[in-house]
């Protein structure tokens, strides 16, 4: 069985003024509560560790007992100051024998358990590192840093047929995960480390392969308002005609 690390401690500033983004609500519950539920419909994943706001602990765990989650291992840790701490946490929660570890964003409740299963299949086949991800559909400029308020030079357009967007949850031998954040805390420690945005370039900046499968449309992050009245579409729309 895999387990998964839900980072849930940031705030989400972008989503506007309120609670934390993983506590908005969508569809009657929060996001945090949809992106457990979806890992939980896996039946691949036997354990769920959501890395909660230090100062939020009881509250989640009071949230998630709150709503049923199908029977399914769910954990509640301390998270860090940073998405890489969080993550971190997370994974020294998960028992050492797990040899499949998940990482999912709190922001992308609405992701298919097909995704999450072509993630776990694929490293359960031999890949090391696997991500989720969907071709671009708009055409990408590369542009160099200019003043704030004032237009910026393109310096070239790559070719998009060679671009991914890239989704959670992310699935990694549990080794090689844990050795990698290793690296970063002790460059950190240093005053050093990568500067990365996701655990697949942390593996990919110490020098192991990481692998794409095709992710899904509706695994979208939900970051600015719009996103969520968008994510509000879907819910209804899945309510309507399965009664998801």
């Amino acid at each position: 069985m895999a387990a998964a690390v839900v980072p849930a401690a940031g705030r989400g500033e972008r989503l506007g003024p309120g609670a934390p983004k993983a506590l908005r609500e969508l569809g009657g519950a929060p996001l945090l509560v949809h992106a457990v539920r979806a890992l939980a419909r896996s039946r691949a994943v036997g354990l769920v560790v959501v890395a909660a706001p230090p100062q939020g602990v009881a509250e989640v765990v009071s949230l998630l007992d709150s709503h049923g989650l199908d029977g399914k291992d769910v954990r509640v840790v301390a998270g860090g100051a940073t998405r890489q701490e969080s993550v971190r946490l997370g994974l020294a929660a998960i028992p050492e024998q797990t040899e499949i570890v998940l990482v999912h964003d709190a922001a992308r409740p609405l992701v298919p358990v097909e995704v999450v299963d072509a993630v776990v299949n694929a490293v359960r086949g031999g890949a090391r590192a696997v991500v989720p991800a969907v071709p671009l559909a708009d055409t990408v400029k590369r542009v160099a840093p200019g003043e704030p308020g004032r237009p910026e030079p393109v310096l070239d357009t790559p070719d998009r047929s060679t671009l991914r967007a890239v989704q959670t949850p992310q699935g990694f031998r549990r080794e090689l995960l844990a050795e990698v954040h290793a690296k970063a805390l002790a460059e950190a420690a240093s005053g050093g480390g990568p500067a990365v945005t996701d655990d697949a370039g942390l593996v990919e900046w110490y020098g192991d392969q990481v692998v794409v499968v095709p992710g899904h449309e509706e695994a979208f992050k939900v970051t600015r308002p719009l996103d969520l009245v968008l994510a509000e579409a879907v819910l209804a729309r899945r309510r309507a005609s399965d009664g998801f």
